[in-house]
């Protein structure tokens, strides 16, 4: 049986480029009749085409076309078949968002890496953090705060520096970035079913956005996060390269 494949690119030309490409040499399809989807580009490229293909049953394998590809193979245009035979599946939930904003509206999206919460003014947002409809911590000065999956868990996290999380792991990080007060207050890992709160202090004074992955919102008032366990994405690595061995290889780069 052939397998049949959709390849998708990102706007950048050396991904449209190969593409073509592949597209000739292989055979191309819609997403929606496809075995397997090729995304081409960078990790943005790679989320987008995640969310995109959310509901199709083929999974996702990518090839960098971009630049860190953290979430992608490395590009090559021999084997293509023989490599996504012998590729290994990682499944992995996202995160559901649920934001009000000060005018009443709201909002919903899901975060394959994290749901941020950034300050958006001069000044300091205060946050009050509720877990599992207990409050636990009454006021959070910082610049902002995130939650990240594990599959999250090395990009912005890290970069706020959150804990890696091992890919299997049942847990979350909610980290703070750049905490004023608590000081020394650097976070928690949260079980996986926990639902997280934010409820903004002060949003007319100190106002806050939230970002699920390419999704922002202004101005709001709460925040709520939790893991989404109905929305399974499915991504495909070369054997001895997947999540698990990348995010074991980051913590001793």
């Amino acid at each position: 049986m052939t397998l049949r494949i959709a390849f998708l690119a990102s706007d950048a030309p050396l991904a449209e480029t190969a593409r073509v490409t592949l597209a000739a040499r292989y055979g191309d399809t819609v997403p929606q009749d496809a075995d397997v989807v090729v995304a081409l580009g960078g990790d943005g490229f790679m989320l987008r085409t995640l969310h995109n293909t959310q509901d199709l049953s083929a999974p996702v394998y990518g090839m960098n076309r971009g630049t860190v590809g953290f979430l992608m193979n490395n590009y090559a245009e021999d084997d293509l078949v023989e490599r996504l035979g012998a590729a290994e599946k990682t499944v992995i939930n996202p995160l559901a968002m649920r934001a009000m904003d000060q005018t009443g509206n709201l909002h919903e999206a899901l975060a394959i890496n994290e749901v941020s919460l950034l300050r958006a003014g001069p000044q300091a947002a205060r946050l009050k953090i509720t877990v599992d409809g207990r409050v636990r911590l009454d006021e959070l000065v910082c610049d902002g705060a995130l939650v990240a999956t594990p599959a999250g868990s090395t990009a912005y996290n890290y970069s706020a520096h959150g804990p890696i999380l091992p890919i299997g792991a049942d847990v979350l990080a909610l980290t703070a970035i750049a905490a004023f007060r608590p000081r020394r207050w650097r976070g928690a890992l949260l079980p996986k079913t926990a639902l997280v709160r934010f409820d903004v202090v002060d949003p007319d004074k100190r106002p806050v956005m939230a970002d699920a992955d390419s999704t922002s919102i202004a101005n709001i008032d709460w925040v709520e996060i939790h893991s989404h366990p109905k929305v399974r994405h499915q991504m495909l690595f070369d054997p001895g390269h997947g999540l698990e061995e990348r995010l074991i290889s980051e913590q001793f780069t």
